[in-house]
């Protein structure tokens, strides 16, 4: 591969596989690579949601404190290089170029086996991030699952901290349609002897998780023991009371951690960079909100943020599969003045058709069907509202990237829907 498209080309073609959910092909790669994931302190994060913002916060916590810090986080939002990053710096297409290169040799071959093991394009990413993280010898790595923990291809890090962040229904296809079931495959993450945090986990998730930490003698912390008055939880420049108990998560994290690796006090948690959660800009006169809301539990927090509002958005949203869709626009309707639905360019999106089918049949506004390319037809626009709205894009980070990108001055090379098949 002698430049970044044949990369994209070649990385394109991986996705073919699936998700090829399951951690053996992933042991493989990495002994193939002399274990790279082993010579770096991981913590290692799993949840249905939070998992990526208390990443981000850990990593600025441990930074401003003089850390290397590596940070791997998924999907992306506009370049492919911004899931492996090192003191919050993207990988380069320069590096990302090198390293499939020197990856690619290795994938091949297992492909090659009786039965072949054929490397999801998530595997080679994740492969590429460990890689790296050991050649820029990073003192420590916030690493987030891409889906689940227990047959992640994370999960082939032994962690010194893992960390649960919530638990609810998502991906129901994959890890099951109970509470008790998505806890035990996140509960996956939990090794043996290795401390394990619970975040904002409700009583029965709580119960299985700690069955399945007693069973492997890990200890377990619970952030609901540490921060029981709700006025101590820690404030962030990232929205929302959720965010409070995240950056609950992250400080206890440190705190567990502190004898090996100490911090002093910081204004850290003010400078959070986390795109696409609550992500307030100006265009024009005109308030865009960017807002990744993608499952139940998320629509529920999206709630809370929306009634703080002074006046109702108007919204433009699109989803990533029909009950994700359900979910997400049976929230928005009574809060929106004005609502499009939008399909984001990928093979799952729900169709707005479908959106629309589930509206409530009396609503004081027409909803309408649109298209992101007619609402922001070229850098800098967007022909909804006026000098003075407030526009919330909310739904799946693939289509908040995806009109993020046509706003953008410079075009980004690694298209917003070049994501994980899940």
């Amino acid at each position: 591969m002698s430049n970044y498209k044949q990369v994209v080309d070649y990385l394109y073609s991986l996705r073919s596989n699936g998700s090829s959910y399951g951690i053996e092909r992933m042991q493989n790669l990495m002994h193939g690579l002399g274990d790279p994931q082993k010579s770096f302190p991981v913590i290692h994060v799993a949840g249905t949601n939070g998992k990526g913002s208390v990443c981000a916060m850990l990593e600025i916590l441990y930074r401003e404190n003089g850390y290397k810090t590596a940070l791997f986080t998924s999907p992306h939002l506009i370049d492919l290089g911004e899931r492996i990053q090192v003191n919050r710096t993207c990988l380069s297409e320069q590096d990302l170029l090198k390293k499939a290169e020197a990856l690619r040799p290795i994938v091949d071959k297992l492909a090659q086996k009786r039965p072949p093991l054929k490397i999801s394009f998530f595997e080679f990413i994740t492969a590429m991030a460990f890689k790296h993280f050991a050649e820029q010898n990073v003192d420590i790595a916030c690493i987030e699952t891409g889906l689940g923990g227990r047959l992640d291809a994370t999960n082939v890090v032994e962690p010194e901290l893992s960390i649960i962040t919530t638990i609810s229904l998502d991906h129901t296809d994959l890890l099951g349609e109970s509470i008790e079931k998505i806890a035990f495959e996140k509960g996956g993450i939990i090794k043996p002897q290795r401390p394990v945090l619970l975040g904002n986990v409700e009583p029965v998730a709580e119960d299985i998780l700690r069955s399945l930490a007693n069973e492997r003698g890990s200890p377990v912390y619970s952030v609901h023991d540490r921060f029981k008055n709700a006025a101590l939880r820690p404030q962030t420049n990232l929205s929302g009371n959720f965010q409070r108990w995240n950056a609950a998560t992250a400080i206890f994290a440190t705190e567990i951690l502190s004898k090996n690796y100490p911090l002093q006090p910081s204004e850290a948690l003010s400078k959070v960079d986390w795109p696409g959660r609550w992500q307030v800009t100006n265009l024009h006169g005109k308030t865009l909100i960017f807002d990744a809301t993608h499952n139940a539990e998320g629509c529920q927090q999206l709630v809370g943020q929306l009634e703080q509002l002074p006046n109702k958005p108007i919204v433009i949203t699109g989803a990533l599969g029909e009950d994700r869709g359900k979910n997400l626009i049976e929230t928005l309707a009574p809060y929106a003045c004005e609502l499009y639905v939008v399909a984001p360019n990928d093979e799952r999106a729900a169709s707005t058709d479908f959106l629309i089918s589930c509206l409530p049949k009396k609503l004081p506004y027409a909803p309408k069907r649109s298209f992101v390319s007619k609402l922001f037809p070229s850098e800098g626009r967007c022909t909804v509202g006026h000098k003075g709205d407030t526009i919330l894009i909310t739904g799946s980070i693939q289509l908040i990237g995806e009109i993020q990108q046509r706003l953008m001055t410079k075009k980004a090379n690694c298209l917003s829907n070049f994501q994980d098949k899940i």
